[in-house]
């Protein structure tokens, strides 16, 4: 598959999906954050930021002098005015004065006339010209002021508290309020160039099922006159990395419809309600723009089987997004033009009601490339990628059997890396190459292995490969390598002349023997057995279960499927306990006979085991032809198979 044209990205955090090809709405009105609460609020604030501010500014701490002192200045002259209520007297100074036994100088001042006191006051304040007024010298805050200086920190914390609420509110939809939300915005890709099927390639199969939605979506009164009913889901099942996200990005493009994607895991949140909140607001925005296309990734996050229990918490998130989902879907009338595309890797625990017709009704199955599928992949990642003369995309697609488009894609790309990197104008033979051995193989790790840990590393590899020369219908052997990559001290690299999608008993046998090749050569060399061959007894173990388990290669078992594809059963045991032990015991026979096959062709053949060793010591790493003439053998046409290692 191409790498994709970015995704737009969301324009706000409470809305899980994204959208290309939507006419830009118009910006919503701007409100007053909070309504008229807020109004107030602010209002408050301000007042009270403005008189403090004020007060700080304005307000100057008069003085509280002795009546002795005040006399004095009354006696020289130096007091222009004054007010009294009852004994409290406010006063200011024509000239200042220094404060009594304090610091600085003062103006206005305040004192208090003693009851005692049998002074002659008002005559000598009219003596002196001093004028008595009506009103304060001192104004005084209010009470209102007062009181609102005093409840300061108070609203300062509410403020605070507000708006850290308010914006925890934002990111979780609302605290206590799940709905309120601003009407989301279909986000468009500006000057854009949309994913058509053009930029689709080794799939053509899905493409042509995929092709009737794209003619409903542009031709919906051709099949409404037939009284066809446009489907309302298509399900796309595969492996990941197969395309599609892209193939239902392509859909929307060849259509020219918008396209709202989002992942189903994006919809679920803690708080209960929220997920079906976004569905239906996701529903809603696709309606108004119809025709459109609604993608949900990885659906079998939500679309699990429902059990039969209550749930809690997520469980029950999970449900109500689900139900929200199905009562949507059920709701599409054919005429609104929306199709709901979705992609899963598990279409096995999907919930029936979700696969039912009349909501998915067609289930695409998206499967790895074939070897023309990997070519045109191959060709449409390197168009941007100059190529050397010596590059044959033909070639590297017969050597990368099973891989994904994705995997084809990075393939490409880490040889465009490996070019920059020696300095190179195009990507050569050499790089592709390289680029595949590490992605297959795992990166070169620079470890100095003692010599004799070496030596056993080449015989344990020299074993797989001799054993998948000699065996009949074994696939070729395409590199040997003892220079430790990935977690492994050495690789044994041998893929297919073909594709191939089933498999004969035989097969499977030599492939056992081959994977039991380097435990088998370590045992007839050295008569000891280590940890190198734990990959090995994997790969051994998991392809003697299927055939015994699984695909009814064993008269003792029968002709049943004893074990899951995936290994295991949710619901416990999956046969009887003695049909468990009869598979347990074919397992062991299965390979114990092969492992008997192995020692014993490597014993008949020693000289070519150590000429195969010797020469990987001496090279280190052995490609095709190098390896099939340094053990002696012709490289003779086979059958095609798959991959082994």
């Amino acid at each position: 598959m191409p790498t994709p044209t970015p995704v737009p990205p969301r324009d706000r955090a409470d809305t899980p999906w994204r959208s290309e090809g939507a006419p830009p709405s118009p910006p919503p009105r701007k409100k007053m954050p909070g309504g008229w609460r807020g109004l107030v609020l602010a209002a408050l604030i301000v007042y009270l930021i403005t008189n403090l501010v004020l007060s700080f500014f304005n307000d100057v701490d008069e003085p509280t002098i002795s009546y002795t002192e005040f006399s004095k200045q009354v006696a020289a002259g130096n007091v222009s005015k004054i007010y009294s209520k009852g004994d409290a007297i406010q006063g200011q100074l024509k000239d200042a004065q220094q404060v009594p036994g304090g610091k600085g100088d003062y103006t206005k001042f305040v004192t208090q006339r003693p009851a005692f006191a049998d002074d002659e006051l008002w005559s000598g304040l009219t003596a002196k010209g001093v004028t008595v007024t009506a009103e304060p010298v001192v104004a005084q805050r209010s009470f209102l002021a007062n009181l609102l200086l005093s409840l300061a920190p108070m609203l300062l914390l509410v403020a605070l508290w507000m708006l850290v609420a308010r914006r925890m509110g934002g990111a979780m939809g609302g605290m206590g309020g799940l709905g309120r939300k601003a009407p989301p915005r279909p986000v468009e890709l500006q000057g854009a160039k949309r994913t058509t099927f053009e930029d689709v390639a080794g799939i053509d199969e899905v493409e042509q099922e995929l092709s009737e939605v794209v003619d409903f979506l542009k031709n919906p009164q051709a099949y409404r006159r037939m009284g066809a009913r446009m489907p309302g889901g298509v399900l796309l099942a595969g492996p990941p990395g197969t395309g599609k996200t892209l193939l239902a990005r392509a859909v929307a493009g060849e259509a020219g419809v918008p396209f709202f994607s989002a992942s189903a895991s994006e919809f679920i949140e803690m708080i209960v309600g929220v997920g079906a909140s976004r569905v239906r607001e996701l529903f809603a925005e696709a309606r108004k723009v119809a025709p459109s296309i609604i993608f949900i990734d990885e659906i079998d996050t939500i679309g699990r089987a429902r059990g039969g229990g209550a749930g809690m918490g997520g469980h029950d998130e999970r449900e109500q997004t689900l139900n929200q989902i199905l009562t949507e879907m059920d709701g599409f009338s054919g005429s609104e033009g929306v199709v709901v595309i979705a992609a899963t890797n598990r279409m096995d625990v999907l919930d029936p009601a979700l696969t039912r017709p009349g909501r998915f009704d067609r289930t695409v199955t998206v499967a790895p490339p074939d070897r023309a599928g990997r070519e045109a992949i191959l060709r449409i990642h390197t168009r941007d990628i100059p190529l050397g003369p010596d590059v044959d995309l033909a070639r590297v697609a017969r050597t990368t059997p099973g891989m994904t488009g994705a995997e084809l894609a990075n393939l490409a790309n880490e040889a465009a890396l490996l070019a920059v990197k020696r300095k190179q104008d195009a990507v050569t033979r050499a790089d592709l190459s390289d680029a595949l051995e590490k992605v297959q193989l795992g990166a070169e790790r620079p470890l100095v292995m003692p010599e004799e840990e070496r030596r056993r590393t080449a015989y344990h590899e020299s074993g797989h490969a001799l054993l998948g020369m000699l065996h009949p219908g074994a696939d070729p052997v395409r590199k040997i390598t003892i220079v430790p990559r990935g977690r492994a001290l050495g690789v044994t690299l041998s893929t297919p002349e073909a594709d191939r999608y089933s498999y004969t008993e035989e097969y499977l046998r030599g492939r056992i023997i081959g994977a039991l090749g380097g435990m088998a050569a370590e045992q007839v060399v050295y008569d000891v057995v280590t940890t190198g061959a734990e990959n090995d007894l994997e790969q051994v173990t998991n392809l003697a279960r299927g055939m015994v388990g699984r695909w009814g290669m064993s008269e003792r078992v029968g002709r049943l499927t004893a074990i899951p594809a995936d290994g295991q059963s949710p619901y416990g045991l999956t046969a009887a306990p003695a049909t468990l032990d009869a598979v347990d015991a074919e397992m062991r026979r299965i390979v114990d006979e092969c492992y008997e096959n192995a020692c014993r062709l490597l014993r008949e053949h020693r000289d070519k085991l150590d000429a195969l060793a010797t020469a990987l010591l001496a090279n280190e790493t052995l490609d095709e032809d190098a390896a099939y003439a340094a053990a002696g053998i012709t490289r003779l046409a086979k059958k095609p198979a798959a991959e082994s290692s």
